[in-house]
């Protein structure tokens, strides 16, 4: 069997489905909030600023995250007025009030939260002892923003299966602890903004909803709610560390490998830190899910009369609200519902409280649909709810198995294109190229996945990447650039009819990156490369990308190596740039040892422009071409991943093999 052949057959990255839910009602939901609100003024009070740069630091971030006040589980002396299960165990007697249930009507506690008092044992736990409940089954999921959603959906699910009746989920949050000035002010070294930033967004407080199976209680006059769906995915393997706490700086090494906590604590590693030039990535991917959602079926955008959407800080809320609206998903700011300036930024509770506060402050309707999204910074994660009003005299929906997404609901070719992190964006495309760039960017987004988790990348990611390693790489890569150019002026022979301005096109291309792959093996020789350059191998990826180009250069105008183009130049310039500041910290060699990476990470962006004029003339001279680009861009992608995956596998050349 080829290698393309076994390529075919290989199982492609895996599909996930929002789970969903046909017996689940939110029959109750209650909040708490510790003291009383603590204005931006008092702050200083509770966790007052170190010093004039660290006032600075409080004055710009609260000037641009909208927080006016929030809620604090310490008094001004820094000293705990009640732990974490209590403020968690005050929100469930909350909701509970409100029901005609006792906790003996409940089977299972599910908790979600960052942190509880203890390491151990679980927060459920801690929580169903404050409460003094009686035996149950309990969850804790530990996590950030997501973990109340991912508990919600455990309760949702035990009550779906028919293994309980009625089930708590539990959300809570108090870092006001972790920011008080004696804690913060321990630290020796000086901490960075990303130490700083956090004090200034995070609040303390709890939300709870009870989940039922045959509601008795109406969440609102005559109407319950009903859970459609509950949809988490998580990115943690594609992106490094966001949001942490319990990793020094650098976010290598543990608070538990120091020789004491006091040690840790002195080194701020005990400090919540967040990377805030992260957070962009954090859109990117949660509305490519968002859009995703909704291209295949699961929600119709114009139903949503209510959006509740987790964010850190109100200058984010018009990112997010001008990437739906590029993506044509946009929803009016009227249906939005957000509880921040007055509650601050409550985590994995905010959800909680912001469905809580809605129902109390506004009137629903039966068949009104309310939408919740939380992205979660921490590694990155996003989780996603529908839910819909009904009435309480509406029959119960009978007791089936979803097996499948609602067929009612299913994609149709009037659902707007979904937006994608490509190369080239689809939503600013002529309206001839849309369609080919939303398939493009499609195969794109899965390649740049996997290829994050391929070895090679992710040793450069984790810190660890070696002389070697770069040696090792730069020897199998330098002879793969040098056949670039060859099958482009193949592929320019090949080219007939009227394909004269893409023949100019590929061939200023070519002449550009004719001498590339010389600047690539200097680059290998400062690495420590000795053999000549003609003894230098591809790796087998390598070969099977280079078999591959180099034969279907040859075939009669051969239109579709612009999907080959996409990929190789897309990497240049989303890939390479990310992975640039990093070699430099790692591989300990001159900066010009790294000038085929600065070269192409600056310049392909040009060189995409260029490829958009290519494909630009291809489409009006054959518009069915854009088949045989997508093809090619496909197959293009899963061998460029292979040679990544290979690099630190095969063909290592002899000075750097064990």
């Amino acid at each position: 069997m080829s290698i393309l052949s076994t390529l075919d057959s290989q199982k492609r990255f895996p599909h996930f489905m929002p789970t969903q839910f046909n017996h689940v009602f939110i029959e109750a939901t209650g909040a708490h909030f510790p003291g009383h609100p603590v204005s931006n003024e008092a702050m200083d009070d509770f966790i007052a600023p170190l010093d004039r740069i660290s006032r600075r630091i409080k004055q710009r971030i609260l000037a641009e995250n909208g927080i006016k006040t929030r809620h604090y589980a310490i008094d001004a002396q820094g000293r705990t007025l009640m732990s974490h299960s209590a403020l968690a165990a005050a929100a469930v007697r909350t909701c509970m009030d409100k029901t005609r249930h006792t906790l003996a009507d409940v089977g299972m506690l599910s908790a979600g939260s960052s942190g509880g008092d203890a390491l151990m044992p679980g927060f459920a736990s801690m929580m169903q002892g404050e409460l003094a409940a009686p035996p149950m089954e309990t969850l804790s999921s530990l996590g950030v923003c997501v973990a109340g959603m991912t508990a919600l959906k455990a309760a949702a699910q035990s009550v779906e299966l028919g293994a309980h009746a009625r089930a708590l989920a539990v959300a809570a949050e108090m870092p006001s602890r972790m920011f008080k000035k004696s804690r913060f002010a321990c630290a020796e070294q000086v901490l960075d903004f990303n130490a700083h930033f956090l004090r200034w967004m995070l609040s303390d407080g709890a939300g709870a909803m009870l989940v039922s199976r045959s509601p008795q209680t109406a969440i609102q006059g005559d109407k319950r709610l009903r859970l459609q769906w509950i949809h988490q995915m998580s990115f943690a393997g594609d992106y490094p560390v966001c949001m942490q706490l319990g990793l020094d700086k650098s976010g290598q090494r543990s608070f538990v490998d120091y020789d004491s906590s006091s040690d840790a604590e002195r080194a701020g590693a005990l400090c919540i830190r967040q990377d805030i030039r992260l957070l962009p990535h954090l859109f990117d991917v949660s509305i490519h899910e968002f859009v995703k959602l909704h291209n295949e079926g699961w929600f119709d955008i114009s139903k949503i009369d209510h959006l509740l959407c987790h964010y850190s800080s109100e200058r984010f809320a018009p990112v997010v609200e001008a990437l739906l609206t590029k993506a044509g998903l946009g929803i009016p700011r009227e249906r939005w519902y957000s509880n921040l300036t007055t509650r601050g930024n409550t985590g994995a509770a905010s959800i909680y409280i912001m469905l809580d506060e809605l129902l109390s402050t506004r009137t629903l309707k039966t068949g009104e649909q309310i939408f919740c999204f939380v992205p979660e910074s921490g590694r990155f994660s996003a989780a996603y709810m529908l839910l819909e009003v009904e009435d309480m005299s509406a029959p119960l929906p009978k007791t089936t198995v979803p097996t499948e997404r609602p067929a009612a609901q299913a994609r149709s070719e009037g659902l707007p294109e979904f937006l994608a992190p490509a190369p080239h964006d689809p939503a600013g495309a002529p309206i001839h190229l849309k369609h080919t760039l939303t398939q493009l960017a499609q195969i794109w987004h899965s390649y740049r996945s996997q290829v994050w988790r391929s070895p090679l990348i992710q040793r450069i990611v984790r810190g660890r990447l070696s002389t070697a390693d770069y040696q090792c790489w730069t020897a199998q890569w330098t002879p793969q650039v040098r056949e670039g150019t060859r099958w482009m002026r193949e592929g320019i022979a090949s080219l007939t009819g009227d394909f004269a301005g893409l023949k100019d096109l590929i061939d200023t291309h070519a002449g550009e990156e004719q001498n590339d792959f010389w600047i690539l093996y200097r680059n290998y020789q400062q690495a420590g490369g000795t053999l000549p350059i003609d003894e230098l191998r591809r790796n087998p990826g390598g070969d099977a990308l280079n078999s591959f180009l180099h034969s279907l250069a040859a075939t009669p105008n051969p239109v579709g190596l612009l999907g080959a183009i996409y990929i190789i130049e897309g990497t240049g310039q989303r890939i390479v740039p990310h992975l640039l500041p990093l070699l430099r910290q790692q591989v300990k060699l001159p900066p010009d040892a790294f000038e085929f990476l600065h070269y192409h990470g600056a310049n392909d962006e040009n060189h995409l422009q260029r490829w958009l004029q290519g494909l630009e003339i291809v489409l009006l001279v054959q518009p069915d071409a854009s088949t045989a680009i997508v093809q090619t861009a496909q197959r293009v992608a899963q061998l460029y991943q292979m040679q990544f995956d290979m690099v630190l596998k095969e063909m290592s050349p002899p000075e750097v093999r064990p």
